[in-house]
C-alpha cells in the first residue's frame, strides 16, 4: 500500500462545486478538517486522497463507537472530513452524505447492508461473452445498479470468444429497456470506442459483475497499463479465475475515475424494491393492460403479461425472474424489520420509525409499498 505526499487537487479526483458547497453549507464541527477521498479499503484501513497527498487512515474512536452499523463506516468513493496526522498518516472522523451507494446484503443469515461503492456515476455492469453469460444474472445486477442511483450500462466482455455477439446484445437490449449495451474485447482491441464517451474527467465508474466476467482486464485495456492483475478462464466452463480482492478507486489517464470491485459469487439483494420496478419495467407496463389490479400474472383470467408470453413479446424467463425477485424483496423486507425491532428492543429504543439508508432514503417496512 504505498502512499505519496505530493500535493494534488481533489478535482482529479471529483471534487467539484456541488461537493464543495455541500461542505461549505455544513462545515466540520472541528477546526483543520479537510476533504478527502476514500480510494482504497483494506479491512479497518483505507487509502485517502487530499490535497497534500495520499494517507492511510482509520476512522476515530467516537466515529466507531457511534456507528450503528457496517453501512455507515467509510466505503471506497466517499468523501470524509479527515485530520492529517503526518507525511503518512490520517484519521477520518466523518463521512459526507452520500450521492449514489451500490450496496447488497452482507454473505449468510445476518440482515445488515454492505457498501460495495460509494458517489458512483456510471456502472459498467460486465457479463462474459462465453459460457458464463447469463441474461438472468445481468436482471439482478441492473436491480442493483438502478437501486444504487448511479446510470447503469451493460459492459459484454471477451467478445472474441462469441460466435453470437449481435444476438446476445439484442437480447441483453430485450431484458435492459433504455440501458446501453456495449460488446468489447480487450484481446482484439475492438468496441473501446463505444466507451469513451463515459471517460470524462472527474466522473466516477464503478465496475462489477461475478467472478472472472474480465473487470480487472477492462481497466487495465482502459487505463492501458497493467494496473490489476489478471488471470486466465478456466477450460471446463469457461470462467475466469478470481483476480481482485479489494476495492480499488483509480484515476484514467483522461481524467476519469474507475472503482474496482471484487467479483460477487453470489448478489443477495438489500432494500431494492426502486431497482427491482425500474429494472423491470416493461412488464409492469404490460401489466397495466391485466383485467384486475392485482392480478399476480399466473393463471387470471385477463392477464396482459400471460398474453404477452403467449405471443412472444415477453420471455417466461424473465417473468419467473421477475416474480422470484418480488418474493425475495418481500422476504428481506421482512427479515429486515424483524432484525431492527429485536435492535430495538436491545436498546431500549422505539422501532416505529424506518431508519435510513446509505444514501438518506429511507427504507420502507414491506407493508409500506406493494411490490406487485
Amino acid at each position: 500500500m504505498n502512499t505519496t505526499n505530493n500535493p494534488q487537487s481533489l478535482t482529479t479526483f471529483g471534487w467539484n462545486e456541488r461537493w464543495q458547497s455541500a461542505w461549505d453549507t455544513n462545515p466540520p464541527v472541528h477546526p483543520g478538517l479537510r476533504p478527502a477521498r476514500v480510494t482504497a479499503q483494506f479491512s479497518h484501513t483505507y487509502r485517502i486522497a487530499t490535497e497534500a497527498g495520499d494517507r492511510l487512515a482509520g476512522v476515530t474512536g467516537k466515529f466507531e463507537f457511534t456507528a450503528h452499523m457496517r453501512s455507515d463506516f467509510p466505503a471506497v468513493g466517499d468523501w470524509v472530513s479527515v485530520e492529517l496526522l503526518d507525511e503518512e498518516h490520517a484519521v477520518i472522523h466523518s463521512v459526507l452524505t452520500r450521492r449514489s451507494a451500490m450496496t447488497r446484503k452482507i454473505a449468510g443469515q445476518t440482515m445488515e447492508e454492505q457498501i460495495i461503492g460509494a458517489n458512483i456515476d456510471v456502472l459498467f455492469i460486465v457479463n462474459a461473452l462465453n459460457l458464463d453469460f447469463n441474461l438472468r444474472k445481468i436482471e439482478r445486477y441492473l436491480i442493483m445498479a438502478w437501486e444504487s442511483g448511479a446510470r447503469p450500462a451493460v459492459v459484454l466482455t471477451k467478445a472474441d470468444l462469441c460466435d453470437e455477439t449481435e444476438q446476445r446484445v439484442g437480447e441483453v437490449e430485450a431484458i435492459a429497456p433504455g440501458v446501453p449495451v456495449h460488446a468489447v474485447s480487450a484481446l482484439e482491441n475492438r468496441g473501446m470506442d463505444s466507451l469513451f464517451p463515459y471517460l470524462i474527467p472527474g466522473q466516477t465508474i464503478a465496475v462489477t459483475g461475478s467472478s472472472g466476467a474480465g473487470k480487472s482486464t477492462l481497466l487495465n485495456w482502459l487505463s492501458d497499463k497493467e494496473s490489476q492483475r489478471v488471470q486466465g478462464i478456466r477450460e471446463d466452463d469457461g470462467r475466469g479465475r478470481h483476480t481482485t480482492t479489494h476495492r480499488e478507486l483509480f484515476v484514467l489517464p483522461g481524467g476519469a475515475l474507475l472503482m474496482d470491485t471484487p467479483g460477487m459469487r453470489e448478489l443477495q439483494l438489500w432494500d431494492a424494491q426502486d431497482g427491482w420496478r425500474e429494472a423491470f419495467s416493461d412488464i409492469a407496463d404490460i401489466a397495466a393492460g391485466c383485467r384486475f389490479r392485482d392480478c399476480r400474472h399466473e393463471q387470471e383470467a385477463g392477464c396482459a403479461v400471460q398474453s404477452a408470453i403467449q405471443d412472444g413479446t415477453l420471455d417466461p424467463k424473465r417473468l419467473v425472474n421477475y416474480l422470484k425477485t418480488e418474493r425475495e424483496l418481500a422476504r428481506v423486507a421482512r427479515k429486515e424489520k424483524s432484525s431492527e425491532q429485536r435492535r430495538a428492543a436491545s436498546t431500549g429504543k422505539s422501532a416505529g420509525h424506518p431508519r435510513k439508508s446509505a444514501r438518506g432514503k429511507v427504507n420502507l417496512a414491506e407493508e409500506d409499498y406493494e411490490l406487485s
